[in-house]
């Protein structure tokens, strides 16, 4: 499996219109997308973390490569004060291991 996390400021009041956002990527049908997860800190609501997983580097890569996820991201940085730290790699263990 591979993934990434990234480090997210949000906008305020744009917390509704990511979720959204995440809702509707979580129903399209992504090659090799498996699930993903959104932490709001406790320290600051304005800043969030998102983890997302795919079945291998290859599915993250054709998905970060495509136009369509392209667009999808811009959509995003509309609600972000910034621009996302992405932290990619191999995921070593899942809840299971």
């Amino acid at each position: 499996m591979y993934g990434t996390v990234a480090r997210l400021r949000v906008k305020p009041g744009a917390e509704e219109a990511l979720m959204a956002q995440l809702r509707a990527y979580r129903a399209l049908s992504v090659p090799g997308y498996q699930r993903s997860y959104m932490y709001q800190m406790d320290n600051d609501p304005a800043e969030w973390y998102m983890a997302v997983v795919f079945d291998s580097k290859e599915a993250y890569r054709a998905n970060a490569e495509s136009p369509e996820q392209d667009q999808r991201y811009r959509e995003m940085l509309a609600l972000l004060e910034r621009e996302p730290e992405w932290h990619d790699g191999e995921i070593l263990t899942d809840a299971a291991g």
